[in-house]
Formats: structure tokens, sequence, C-alpha cells
């Protein structure tokens, strides 16, 4: 057979075509109504309960607005828990923005520190290429969430509240890009490390300026009171981000490892990996994931909400969801039937091919257990208020299986040999593995 398509086999597509009448049908509905409303399973969305036997949260949805600040938003969420029940609040928030700060003038760093790492290498080299496409994203993983939290510490809200940028990063971005690409290109010049470290100083005084100017300038200091949810008057006085994160977040975030479900060959359960050249603070612990099975990570997400504590986790966000009615299921979509065709990738062959990878960062704050196993899990998005059940989601368990990638959970409830497993140097993976994705969202 010929390469290209020839007149004879676009006849037979086109006669194919137009002889199948389901085929002309799809067309009509097709070409009038969106595919989500067309391939919708209306008894999976009939039959998915919001309700679950252990639920958490009874706080409102947040907004990441047009950010990709996902990751930072889970973890603010999960640690801004406890803060509320310390200070007797119904209401709550650390600010996104003063962790946005610091981690995009960490990560121009860390960038930079890359670019000077590979200055021998070809500006064409398949490493310094990616560093040099994926600079000043918004994305982050765990690891990196816990690195910022200990070196800046935090605030309320209040005292650094989103500004226009905050919420809609993709104008200030591009202009971080453009400053810290035109400063690779002079640290790729400089004669020796110390002079590329210099040159890297004054590049990183423009960057603090870009974020001053539009997320504002961090506190060094800060007063703080507040009325409590009985009307009683509280106050600290002046404290540090430091000493505020320090009083108000009681989880042991060293105590956390991060465990993925990655069912490649190349990453083997039971073994440790890391994503070459994937961080923010240069001098912060690696970003390290504990590969195991998915039914152990279900099995210790379902503990962790039984005994109290909501648990962040990473996924692809997209696949198989419905945004305004709030569900995810692995089936909620017959497209192959649309389409007359199979779509039969399995989650290690979709890794492979490019077609799935770890896109957003929510909570889990609920779950629904029958027996020994859960049938499906209440997710606290952050997206705003508007959709599902004002912002909070139902995932059906075996969406669980297809598309959740990782978890944050605490060391203890690992098996001995799993926390065995933790101190053995870990598997490398390429900077452009979609196991890293998640800190490259834009």
């Amino acid at each position: 057979m010929d390469a290209g398509l020839t007149p004879a086999e676009l006849e037979l597509m086109r006669k194919g075509f137009a002889d199948n009448p389901a085929y002309r049908l799809a067309q009509n509905a097709l070409t009038q109504t969106s595919l989500d409303d067309l391939a919708l399973d209306r008894e999976i969305v009939v039959r998915t309960d919001r309700s679950v036997s252990h639920l958490l949260d009874d706080w409102s949805a947040t907004n990441q607005k047009s950010s990709g600040r996902c990751w930072l938003f889970a973890g603010l969420n999960l640690l801004r828990v406890g803060a509320m029940t310390k200070m007797n609040l119904k209401k709550f928030e650390f600010s996104q923005n003063h962790v946005m700060f610091w981690d995009k003038l960490e990560r121009a760093n860390y960038f930079l520190e890359q670019i000077i790492d590979t200055a021998d290498r070809d500006v064409d080299d398949r490493t310094v290429a990616h560093l040099l496409r994926d600079v000043a994203g918004d994305g982050g993983q765990w690891n990196m969430f816990v690195a910022l939290v200990r070196k800046h510490g935090l605030v309320p809200k209040s005292v650094m509240p989103e500004t226009q940028s905050s919420s809609a990063t993709a104008r200030m971005n591009d202009i971080l890009r453009r400053v810290l690409r035109q400063g690779a290109r002079d640290l790729r010049t400089a004669t020796d490390v110390d002079a590329a470290r210099q040159r890297k100083q004054a590049i990183l005084e423009v960057v603090h300026r870009v974020l001053c100017m539009h997320l504002g300038t961090p506190p060094e200091r800060f007063h703080w009171q507040w009325t409590d949810k009985d009307r009683a008057f509280h106050r600290d006085g002046e404290l540090t981000p430091q000493e505020f994160a320090e009083k108000y977040v009681d989880l042991p975030l060293d105590d956390y490892v991060c465990l993925v479900h990655d069912p490649r060959e190349s990453s083997p359960q039971g073994r440790t990996f890391t994503v070459d050249r994937l961080g923010n603070v240069v001098d912060g612990p690696r970003v390290i994931y504990l590969n195991v099975d998915v039914a152990l990570m279900k099995t210790l997400a379902r503990q962790t909400i039984v005994d109290g504590e909501p648990v962040w986790f990473g996924c692809d966000v997209g696949k198989m969801m419905r945004r305004d009615i709030g569900i995810w299921d692995a089936g909620l979509y017959d497209v192959g039937a649309v389409y007359d065709t199979e779509f039969d990738l399995d989650k290690a062959d979709r890794l492979l091919f490019h077609e799935t990878a770890m896109t957003h960062a929510m909570l889990f704050t609920g779950v629904d257990i029958e027996g020994e196993s859960a049938r499906r899990w209440r997710v606290e998005n952050s997206w705003g208020d508007k959709d599902a059940d004002q912002g909070f989601y139902t995932m059906n368990d075996s969406w669980f299986d297809e598309y959740v990638f990782e978890i944050a959970v605490r060391r203890d409830r690992l098996p001995a040999e799993l926390q065995a497993a933790l101190v053995e140097e870990p598997i490398v993976l390429p900077a452009w593995d979609p196991m890293g994705a998640l800190a490259r969202t834009h």
C-alpha cells in the first residue's frame, strides 16, 4: 500500500461514512450538541449519590481562578483545617498569594541554577530544551509545597490578599519567562560559575521586582488578631510568617511521604523514584515518590479520612468528569459508542503514549465505605463554589483506579517494608517524564 492517502482510499472512507445511518445520525447530533452531552452515561449520573459515610468538610470551597496553583490551594486547604480548629473559626484561608510569591522567586533561582549546571551542553540538548520550554509555570508538587512552608512560613489571606495577577497569572508568567530566558542566554555565556552567579543575582532582582509589582510585597512581620465563631476576641500581636506557621500548622509536614501509582515497567513497585531537575527550592529536599499498588493507596487514603484527616492527592482531572454536576467515573462518557471504535489504552499505556499525566491536585474530604471497600470519594476542589455540591465533587471508586496517581500520607501509616524502602536511593526519571507533569502546569 502507498504511504500517502490515495483517491481510492478517500472514496472508500466517504462511502463508508455515507452508507452508515448510525454515523449520519451521530453527525447530525454532534453538529448541534456537545460530545459530552451526547456521550454522558445517564445511568451512572442517576446512581451516583453525593452522600458519604465519613464526611470531614464543613467549610467553604476555595477558588484558584485563572491560575495553576491547585497544588498550593490543596496544601493550604489541608493545613487550614487545623488552623480553623485552633482559632475556633468557621472560615479561614491562608494566603495563597504569599506562597505563590515565594514559589515564583525560588523557582526562578532553581531554574537559573539548572541553566548554570547545564551550560556546557548544547542549547538544543533535550534537557536544556526542556528547561527553557518549562519556565515560570504555576504547577508544583507536595514536597515543593512543604519546602515553601518550611522556609517562608504562612500568613492569613487578609495579610497578603489576592491580586489581579495572582488570580490570572498568564500575563505575569509571560513577563517572567521573558526575563528568565533572556537571563539564561546571559548565564550560558559567563566565563565561570562565580561570574554566572553574580549575573544570576541581578536577574533575580528583576524577578523580585516583577513579583512585587504584580503580587505585592510579602510581609516580614504582621499584626494578627481575630474574633472567633463564639464572638470571643483574640490577639497574637506581631508575628513573622514563620512564627505564624509554627503556631497554626498542626500537621507534622516532614513526616509525610508521597505515594504514587505508576504501573509502567520503568517504575517498579516498592521503589522510590524522582524526576530529574524537578524542584523549586535549591536547598530544599528532593521530590521523592514511592511507587505502590493503587489498592494500598486507596486503603491508606480511606484510613486517613476515617481517622479525621483530609488527604492531598494528584490526578488527571480532565478525564471522564462532568464539572457542572461534579462527577468523576471511569465510564462516565461512552465515547467509543459514539464513534464506533474502542479506546483500550490501560493506565500504563496512557502514561507511555502521553495520553495521561498528573494535571491537578485536590483534597479528599470524605469517603463512602461499605464493608471494607470505598464506593465513592468526596473531593474538595479549588474551582469555586458554583459547580458540583458548592465546590465539592463526587468521585466514584472506578475513577480512582484509572486517574489518581498520587497521595500524601504520614510515613507511619506505611507497612514496615515500605518505610524501609524510603531510605533507598531513588530511580531517576528524565526531566520530561509525565510523573513530573503536575509541577509543570501553566
